[in-house]
């Protein structure tokens, strides 16, 4: 926990100044990264996939729903899940009020999950959540965006997840105490559990070929977790020991 200093408000706003310039220079260095990130290349999706929707069977192009771009989360909630990843749902929690604005601006936004379509209705349901969600079960979707793997893979130890093999917490061989909890939370062991990763991913549709643009994973995904941002800023910042969130309805 971070310990707050007391200072006259001279001293503060020296400081508050510094700071400020660091802000600005982040700032720029953001503004840098996320022009490197449109430059990337895209690679041709050769592969035909098969999700299914609330509005029936859609191919990937289809997800795109007459816009040029997609993001994909990649939410955390496999077969056998009893319920979606708390960590997937808390920063899920915030697409309802910005995917329309996406939508408005040529970005259509969904999340995929293993889970079949059922599971994910009576989630969705469960949360409130209005935005689209597909299941992309019987597909290799989430294999081939390396957000999931095998049981054999996984006993093997040739998982390769945020471009490294077996280099996360979750392919250790004894789970750290948050994956057990996260698993437990899903009503699965931690094995099943880490079977499912997170992530996002972004396609373009350019003269009705689709393009994988982009893919990031684990902390990758930090600016997209809304609440994160809030407490970044708070005054005892994240300030956690361990498993600290739950699900909205579950306070």
């Amino acid at each position: 926990m971070t310990t707050t200093r007391i200072a006259t408000r001279n001293e503060w706003l020296t400081e508050r100044l510094a700071l400020l310039e660091v802000e600005k220079d982040l700032t720029r260095r953001s503004d840098e990264l996320a022009q490197r990130r449109q430059g990337l290349p895209s690679v041709r999706v050769e592969k035909e996939y098969a999700f299914d929707t609330n509005e029936g069977p859609a191919s990937l192009t289809q997800l795109f729903r007459g816009r040029s771009q997609l993001m994909v989360y990649h939410f955390m909630f496999g077969p056998d899940y009893k319920a979606g990843c708390p960590s997937c749902s808390m920063i899920a929690d915030g697409f309802n009020g910005f995917a329309g604005h996406l939508a408005n601006h040529d970005v259509m936004l969904w999340a995929v999950s293993r889970a079949p379509l059922a599971k994910l209705q009576g989630y969705r349901q469960r949360m409130g959540w209005t935005f689209p969600w597909a299941s992309s079960s019987g597909t290799d979707f989430n294999s081939d965006y390396s957000v999931s793997l095998s049981a054999e893979e996984q006993r093997a130890g040739s998982v390769e997840y945020n471009y490294r093999r077996s280099a996360h917490a979750m392919d250790a061989k004894n789970a750290p105490e948050p994956v057990r909890q996260l698993g437990a939370m899903c009503g699965t062991d931690a094995p099943t559990y880490a079977r499912d990763r997170p992530g996002m991913s972004t396609f373009v549709l350019q003269d009705g070929i689709v393009y994988h643009q982009y893919s990031t994973y684990a902390r990758g995904l930090d600016g997209l977790w809304g609440a994160y941002q809030w407490l970044d800023r708070a005054p005892l910042g994240r300030n956690e020991h361990g498993v600290w969130w739950r699900r909205h309805d579950e306070y």
